[in-house]
């Protein structure tokens, strides 16, 4: 008696789902960080806002490649937003930002040691979240 051939279909929709998460993930963290300026001043504003940046940039490495592993989305995450920090030494950013609200949304403008650290926090959270919830 032959059995039917096995699907994968499972394994198909597997990057589906992920990215449907990472999808609603990224929503809610730019809501926490909107959520967070309307609440929250100074530091507790700025570095929260530093964690959710990098937090939201693992986000995104999930959604582009579903598959990456979460130490690999972490690290990805943590170099974009260090990069973007290291950036800001160049005067670079704050010449964007000046000119588009977007540039200073993302870019930032002053360059800030402090932020390396946040960043960091922000992507080992990702990388605990996700590493917790998958099987």
């Amino acid at each position: 008696m032959a059995s039917a051939p096995r699907t994968h279909a499972g394994a198909e929709r597997a990057p589906i789902r992920i990215r449907l998460a990472a999808t609603v993930a990224a929503l809610a963290i730019v809501g926490a960080g909107t959520g967070l300026r309307a609440v929250a001043s100074g530091d507790v504003a700025k570095y929260g806002g530093d964690a959710l940046y990098c937090l939201l940039m693992f986000a995104l490495v999930i959604l582009v490649a579903p598959r990456v592993t979460p130490p690999t989305a972490a690290a990805v995450a943590l170099a974009v937003s260090w990069g973007v920090e290291f950036l800001q030494l160049t005067g670079l950013p704050a010449h964007l930002s000046q000119q588009s609200t977007a540039a200073r949304l993302v870019l930032g403008s002053t360059f800030n040691a402090p932020d390396l650290f946040w960043y960091a926090v922000g992507a080992a959270t990702g990388w605990l979240v996700v590493h917790r919830m998958r099987p």
